[in-house]
C-alpha cells in the first residue's frame, strides 16, 4: 500500500519573520530554491545594467558640455580670424596706395546747428 505524504502545518508568516529572513527556512522555499536563485540573479543583472546606463548618461552629458565649449571657442576663433584677415587686407591695400596706418585714431567732430541760423541764408 502506498504511503500518503505527510504535510507539516507551518506557522503563519509574520513581519518579524520576513525581517529576520526566517521565511527562507520554509519547506516551499527549499523545494523551489532554483527559481529564487534565478530571480536573484536576474535582479542583480538588472541593477548592474541600470548602473552602466547611468554611467553612460553621465558621460554623454559631459561630452555635450565639452562640445558646447568647443563650439564657443570655434566661434571666437573664427571671429578673430575674420578680423585678422580684414586687417591684413586693409594693410596690403594701404601699402599699395603708399599710405601708412595711423598711430592715433581720428576724433569725431560733432557740429550742432542752431535752428534759427540754419534757415536764415
Amino acid at each position: 500500500m502506498a504511503k500518503k505524504p505527510t504535510y507539516r502545518t507551518q506557522k503563519k508568516l509574520t513581519f518579524i519573520d520576513l525581517v529576520k529572513g526566517n521565511f527562507l527556512n520554509r519547506d516551499e522555499v527549499k523545494i523551489h530554491y532554483k527559481y529564487f536563485l534565478l530571480v536573484f540573479v536576474l535582479l542583480m543583472v538588472m541593477i548592474y545594467s541600470n548602473h552602466l546606463v547611468s554611467q553612460k548618461i553621465e558621460m554623454v552629458n559631459e561630452l555635450k558640455e565639452q562640445t558646447e565649449e568647443f563650439k564657443s571657442r570655434n566661434a571666437y576663433a573664427q571671429s578673430r580670424l575674420i578680423k585678422v584677415k580684414l586687417e591684413s587686407e586693409l594693410g596690403k591695400e594701404m601699402v599699395q596706395d603708399s599710405l601708412l596706418s595711423l598711430e592715433n585714431h581720428p576724433h569725431k567732430l560733432l557740429v550742432k546747428l542752431d535752428s534759427t541760423d540754419g534757415g536764415a541764408k
